[in-house]
């Protein structure tokens, strides 16, 4: 029987006076990390919302006086999993919206969009997750296709990486988008030989698409981030960094908190872009006692994404002569938003995924740390993707925290040295030289643009392969790491992260009893299964939030 059926059938028969009891759940296979040590466990104990006890085998748990013993069935315990880079309301949206991840082809991709517009009465048809890539002809799609779909409505679909935007006419015609408009800064209007938009658009030329959305009403955002973080609990998240929140988002996150409706913990990162933030960003970080909510960050971002030839690299795409990629702000609106945020005590979390912008975000931190005497935020550079190899030993060096998406390099592999070329594969997706050198490193996905469960981000950081096992032997198979160095990255690291380490992260005692229970022993089983873990039960500050279905 699921442990939250017994919890229940305890809990009625005890009297109203134990509101507070003790809680200890034994014959379990526990892990937890402290400071990289492995520390195994056969028993936990929590009082409310904190851990009270851990005991090293069941014997030792005999002595516990917890009102409620719960038979874990020999599960594996494994602290709650936290992903350190998500968007909350962009996935929740995803949910709702036409699936394009894992389409074969532009036909594939245009027969979802049929079928999805077929029953759907909204005004607007949207998506996400197409992947050229992965295409059987890898050449960006056209908004004919679209066209031959609906003219009606306007059909807006975002790339797998967010940072390219596949549109019908009509919705090239709402936002204005037509042969004569100019690229705006940091986007491209990708055109044919005609000189007319094919449908595609890149990073900030997508700015007028989204303009001509309509606006989602307070309760949809709210509904549609529980929603979002109903289904990562499902996967053993208990805790999401949300990436870039609108002022609209901010308040919709406060108002499920107020309403104690927030199903996990959310560590907020304002979107400094967003002039609805400036007044939080003004009146400083906003810190939850119980870390239900923190809001004690900003996103910025430098460069766009390597999939989109929109990360900004060095030297040109290798398949593309003559193109180093978009940076999104010059060098003085970065300046201008890293200093005003330091200076209100905001750590600064920049996306950098090309060489050239993760070298220009870490010599305008290593100033700005200096200027600002801010080290003490812990300042991150989110993806850290591409890096030139002498900037790897820097993020120690300054402190800065490299948060990156073991699932990037696996869904990268296929097209990575297309685009960089062999040379620069040496500083990609460096997960294990960044830690070797001594950086700090927290875990994430990047959901929607990659799924959320962060099993696959433990399996490819461990791998380097695809879920069917390719390449044989790893992708950059030197950049490998251990298990309990994977685990780090989505418990400590990511709790180091967020200025939370002293709470969660861990299952000891003074900690929130966040943790889930697993049907696979993640240390014993092999590695090519770890992806297709059983969650089976997430619990977060000592409540159950997530119970498989028998």
């Amino acid at each position: 029987m699921p442990l939250i059926k017994l919890l229940l059938a305890t809990l009625l028969a005890v009297t109203s006076t134990s509101a507070a009891a003790t809680t200890l759940i034994h014959n379990i296979e526990g892990y937890s990390l402290e400071n990289g040590e492995l520390i195994r466990f056969s028993a936990l104990e929590f009082d409310g919302s904190k851990i009270t006890a851990r005991y090293p085998t069941d014997e030792a748990a005999a002595q516990s006086s917890a009102t409620t013993k719960l038979d874990g069935n020999g599960a594996t315990m494994l602290p709650g999993l936290i992903d350190a880079h998500g968007h909350i309301a962009g996935y929740g949206q995803a949910l709702a919206s036409v699936n394009l991840f894992g389409t074969s082809s532009e036909a594939e991709a245009a027969q979802r969009v049929a079928r999805f517009a077929a029953q759907s009465k909204e005004p607007w048809i949207q998506g996400g997750g197409w992947n050229q890539v992965l295409w059987d002809v890898r050449e960006f799609p056209t908004r004919a296709t679209l066209d031959a779909i609906d003219t009606d409505r306007p059909i807006a679909l975002r790339r797998i990486d967010g940072h390219a935007l596949w549109v019908n006419s009509t919705a090239l015609e709402m936002a204005g988008i037509h042969a004569e408009s100019v690229d705006p800064d940091g986007g491209q209007i990708i055109r044919g030989p005609d000189g007319k938009p094919t449908g595609v658009l890149i990073d900030n030329a997508m700015d007028a698409v989204y303009r001509a959305i309509p606006s989602q009403t307070q309760n949809d955002i709210a509904e549609s981030q529980r929603q979002a973080l109903l289904s990562a609990a499902s996967f053993g998240l208990t805790s999401v960094h949300d990436a870039g929140v609108s002022a609209a988002e901010v308040s919709a996150l406060q108002r499920l908190h107020s309403n104690n409706t927030l199903p996990l913990r959310v560590y907020a990162m304002l979107d400094v872009l967003d002039p609805g933030n400036d007044a939080t960003l003004a009146s400083g970080p906003q810190i939850d006692p119980n870390h239900r909510l923190d809001i004690r960050s900003v996103k910025i971002s430098a460069d766009g994404a390597l999939g989109s030839r929109g990360a900004a690299l060095a030297e040109d795409y290798s398949d593309k002569p003559g193109h180093k990629g978009l940076l999104l702000l010059s060098d003085e609106d970065l300046v201008l938003h890293m200093s005003r945020a330091m200076a209100a005590g905001y750590q600064v979390n920049t996306h950098a995924i090309g060489d050239l912008a993760n070298t220009r975000v870490l010599d305008l931190y290593e100033t700005l740390i200096a200027k600002e005497d801010s080290a003490g935020l812990r300042h991150r550079i989110e993806h850290a993707q591409i890096l030139q190899v002498e900037d790897i030993p820097r993020f120690a060096q300054l402190g800065v925290i490299a948060s990156i998406q073991p699932t990037h390099a696996t869904s990268d592999m296929n097209m990575a040295g297309d685009r960089l070329g062999e040379d620069r594969l040496v500083g990609a997706y460096a997960w294990k030289s960044l830690l070797d050198d001594g950086a700090q490193v927290a875990g994430g996905s990047d959901f929607p643009v990659e799924h959320p469960n962060p099993f696959y981000g433990l399996y490819s950081a461990i791998t380097r392969q695809d879920q069917a096992g390719g390449p044989p032997g790893g992708w950059l198979p030197g950049q490998k790491i251990s298990r309990a160095e994977a685990l780090s990255l989505f418990t400590e690291g990511a709790a180091f992260a967020a200025h939370q380490e002293s709470a969660i992260g861990r299952l000891a005692p003074g900690y929130f009893a966040d943790f889930i229970l697993v049907r696979e022993n993640y240390f014993e089983m092999p590695e090519s299964a770890i992806w297709s873990s059983t969650v089976l039960e997430t619990w977060v500050a000592g409540e159950p939030v997530y119970v498989r279905p028998e």
